[in-house]
C-alpha cells in the first residue's frame, strides 16, 4: 500500500511539472508575435495637405495649409495601422490674400481663437491591395466628430539617400457646418456663395523615424 501511495506521488508530481512547463512555453509563444509598429513621419518638403470647396455654385476653390505635421504607422507587413495630422489654421492659402484673411478670421478658422486642426485616426479598415478606410476624430475649432478618410499607401521604398519612405494619397468629405464655420450667405440667383461641403485632398510623402 505504502508503494502505491509512493508512486501516485511521483506521477502526481511530474503531471504538476510537466503543467507548468506548457505554460512558460506557452506565454513565450505568445511573446515571440507580439507586433511591432514602425512610425513614418510626413516629409513636409514633398507634401500638399489641399482642400477644394464649390464657389457661387459654378466652381472650385482650391487651397492648401502650409504648415502641418503627421505621422503614419504600419506593421511589421506594411499593414497601415494608423494616420495622424496637424494643420495650422492660420497657415491656409487660397492664393488670395484678401480670401484667405477671411477665411482666418471668426466667419471661417477664427484662427487666432483655434490655432490648430486635427486628425486621429481611431479605426483603419483594410479593403484589399494598399486601400484602407480610415475613421478618426476630426477637430475644428473645439469641435470633434468622427470623418472617414479613404487612403492608398504606397511603398516602402528607398531613396537615393538610404531613407525608407512611404506615400500616400488621402480623400475625404467634411462638412464645415458641422465644425461652426457657419458662414452663410445666398447670391441672388439662389444657391451658397461658399459650399457646406469641403473635399479633402492629400498627396503625402513620410520618412520611417527609427
Amino acid at each position: 500500500m505504502k508503494k502505491l501511495l509512493s508512486i501516485f506521488a511521483c506521477s502526481l508530481i511530474l503531471s504538476n511539472s510537466s503543467f507548468a512547463s506548457g505554460s512558460h512555453h506557452a506565454h513565450d509563444h505568445k511573446h515571440e508575435h507580439k507586433v511591432h509598429y514602425k512610425k513614418f513621419i510626413v516629409d513636409t518638403a514633398h507634401t500638399t495637405v489641399g482642400f477644394s470647396v464649390r464657389h457661387m455654385v459654378i466652381s472650385n476653390v482650391k487651397g492648401k495649409f502650409k504648415q502641418f505635421e503627421g505621422k503614419i504607422k504600419v506593421n511589421d507587413q506594411n499593414v497601415l495601422h494608423s494616420f495622424d495630422l496637424n494643420m495650422k489654421a492660420a497657415s491656409i492659402d487660397t492664393d488670395n490674400d484678401n480670401r484667405d484673411k477671411h477665411l482666418r478670421n471668426s466667419d471661417f478658422f477664427d484662427a487666432d481663437k483655434y490655432p490648430e486642426i486635427k486628425f486621429r485616426s481611431t479605426k483603419v479598415i483594410p479593403l484589399g491591395g494598399n486601400e484602407y478606410k480610415v475613421i478618426g476624430d476630426f477637430t475644428m475649432k473645439s469641435t470633434t466628430k468622427p470623418v472617414t478618410l479613404m487612403l492608398e499607401l504606397n511603398g516602402p521604398i528607398k531613396d537615393p539617400w538610404g531613407n525608407t519612405r512611404l506615400g500616400a494619397s488621402v480623400k475625404g468629405k467634411v462638412n464645415r457646418k458641422d465644425f461652426g464655420l457657419n458662414f452663410h450667405k445666398v447670391m441672388d440667383a439662389g444657391g451658397l456663395l461658399v459650399g457646406d461641403e469641403i473635399k479633402v485632398e492629400i498627396e503625402l510623402e513620410s520618412i520611417f523615424k527609427k
